[in-house]
C-alpha cells in the first residue's frame, strides 16, 4: 500500500528515490545527504516551549501535504522563461521549475577567463567538489530551524554557485529564478556566494509560484565576503498564499568587507525566515533590510541574529511590515557582541504598520553585550494609519484603499530605495501594487 504523503514512511521512500536518482554523483555527496536525512528524522518538530518559536503557529509543520517526488507535468517552460527575465542587464541567469533547470545563461567569456564560477549546484557537485566541501552548509543554524535545514540538505537537487576570485568586480547582477509549479511540490532553492578579497558582486534571487497550487519551499542562502569584498544580495519572495516556506540565510563578513541583504516578502501562507549576520573581521559592515506585506491568514515569522566577534565593525537591521486584515507577523532579533569586539556599532529596528485592527504584530528585540566600549541599540514600533491621513487623501478624491496603498508605498520606500537595480525595485513595487489590488504580475 502506498504511504500517505508527508509521513515518515513516505518521506523515507521519497528520500531513497532521490538518492537512487543521483546516478554518478560522488559518494561523499550521497553520504552527506544520508546523514542530513537521519538528522532530520531524529529532530523533533518545534515545541511550544522553544523560545526560538515564541509566538509562532506550530501546527501544520508535519509537512503532511507535501510531495517529495513531485515532477512537473505539462510544464509551460517558455512561459516561465519569459517571466524569468526581469532585466536585460545581467551577468548570468538560471531558472528552476520544481528543482529542474529550465534556463541556463552562462557568465561572459571575459568573466570566465578571470576565474568567475557561475554554475548550477548539480554542475558544482561534479566539477567544483573542493569548493562545496569547504563551504556547502558549513554554517551553524542557530535560530531554531535546524530540522528544516537538514531536510534541505537531504533533498536539495539544484541551486546556484557563484564564486568571484580575488580583485574581480562584476558590474551587472546575476539572477537565480526559482519556480514552484506542481500541486504539493517541494522545492529546495540553494544559493552559495563566495566573494574573495577585494571582489564585488550582486546577486538577485526570486521565489515564485506559477499557479495557486499549494507547495513547500525550503531554501538556504549563504554569503561569504572575503577581506575588502562587497556582496549585494536581493531576495524577492512572491510565492502564492497556499505555500509553506522556510528560508535560512547566513552571511559572513571578513575584514573591511560589506554585505547588503534586501528581502521583499509578499507570499506564503506561513513563512519562516532566519538570517544570521556574522561579523568576523574588523572594519566589516553588514546591512540587512526586509519588507513584508501581509493579508488575511498569512503569518510571516522573521528571526535575526547579528554576531559581532571582531572590533571596529558595524551592522544594521531594518525590518518593516505592513499588515492587512487578520494577518500576523513576528520579528525576533538579537544583537550579540563578544568581549573582543570593542567599538562595535550595531542597530536593530523593527517597524510595523497595521492596516486593520485585527492584524497582529509581535516584536522581540534583544541585546547580549559582553564588550564595554560599544554603541548598540534596538527599537520596535507598531502603529496604525492615522484617521487624519486617510481623511486628507479622501478629501482630495482618493478612495480609502488607494490611500492605504500610497501610505504603504511611502512606508516601504526606505527599503525599496536601497535596491540598486532600478528595474528590480520597480518590479517589487509592481508586486506590492498587485497584492493590494488582487491582481497578478
Amino acid at each position: 500500500m502506498e504511504a500517505e504523503p508527508g509521513t515518515d514512511e513516505s518521506i523515507r521512500c521519497a528520500f531513497q528515490s532521490h538518492i537512487d536518482s543521483l546516478n554518478n554523483a560522488p559518494e561523499w555527496w550521497k553520504a552527506f545527504k544520508r546523514d542530513a536525512f537521519e538528522s532530520y528524522l531524529k529532530a523533533p518538530v518545534p515545541q511550544k516551549s522553544d523560545e526560538n518559536w515564541r509566538f509562532a503557529n506550530r501546527k501544520g509543520l508535519d509537512l503532511s501535504h507535501c510531495d517529495f517526488n513531485s515532477d512537473p507535468n505539462d510544464l509551460d517552460t517558455q512561459s516561465l522563461i519569459d517571466k524569468s527575465r526581469l532585466t536585460t542587464s545581467q551577468s548570468g541567469a538560471f531558472a528552476f521549475a520544481d528543482n529542474q533547470t529550465i534556463l541556463s545563461e552562462s557568465a561572459s567569456a571575459a568573466l570566465l577567463e578571470k576565474g568567475v564560477i557561475w554554475c548550477t549546484l548539480s554542475e558544482a557537485i561534479m566539477n567544483h567538489e573542493d569548493l562545496l566541501k569547504d563551504y556547502f552548509m558549513k554554517q551553524a543554524v542557530d535560530l531554531g530551524s535546524k530540522k528544516y535545514a537538514d531536510l534541505h540538505s537531504a533533498f536539495v537537487a539544484n541551486g546556484v554557485l557563484l564564486y568571484v576570485p580575488k580583485g574581480v568586480e562584476v558590474d551587472a547582477p546575476f539572477y537565480a529564478y526559482n519556480w514552484a509549479v506542481s500541486k504539493e511540490a517541494s522545492v529546495f532553492p540553494h544559493t552559495l556566494v563566495i566573494a574573495e578579497e577585494h571582489s564585488r558582486v550582486h546577486l538577485v534571487e526570486t521565489h515564485l509560484s506559477s499557479s495557486d497550487q499549494p507547495s513547500l519551499s525550503c531554501g538556504v542562502t549563504h554569503l561569504f565576503a572575503g577581506v575588502g569584498a562587497n556582496v549585494d544580495y536581493t531576495l524577492i519572495q512572491g510565492y502564492n498564499e497556499e505555500t509553506l516556506g522556510f528560508q535560512i540565510n547566513s552571511n559572513i563578513a571578513g575584514k573591511d568587507s560589506q554585505v547588503d541583504m534586501n528581502s521583499v516578502v509578499l507570499g506564503c501562507k506561513r513563512y519562516r525566515a532566519e538570517t544570521h549576520g556574522q561579523i568576523k573581521g574588523p572594519g566589516a559592515h553588514i546591512d540587512m533590510r526586509s519588507l513584508a506585506l501581509t493579508d488575511a491568514g498569512q503569518e510571516i515569522d522573521q528571526r535575526t541574529l547579528q554576531t559581532h566577534s571582531a572590533p571596529h565593525a558595524t551592522s544594521n537591521i531594518l525590518f518593516k511590515n505592513a499588515l492587512k486584515e487578520q494577518s500576523k507577523t513576528i520579528f525576533s532579533g538579537l544583537i550579540k557582541v563578544d568581549e573582543s569586539a570593542q567599538q562595535t556599532d550595531a542597530y536593530q529596528t523593527n517597524r510595523n504598520l497595521l492596516l486593520d485592527s485585527n492584524a497582529e504584530a509581535n516584536s522581540l528585540p534583544g541585546l547580549e553585550i559582553e564588550a564595554n566600549d560599544v554603541k548598540c541599540s534596538h527599537g520596535a514600533t507598531t502603529s496604525e494609519i492615522q484617521d487624519d491621513e486617510i481623511f486628507y487623501m479622501r478629501a482630495r478624491g482618493i478612495p480609502k484603499d488607494a490611500a492605504q496603498e500610497l501610505i504603504v508605498y511611502g512606508f516601504f520606500e526606505e527599503i525599496l530605495g536601497r535596491i540598486e537595480d532600478e528595474s528590480l525595485a520597480n518590479y517589487s513595487r509592481k508586486l506590492i501594487q498587485a497584492k493590494f489590488r488582487g491582481e497578478s504580475v
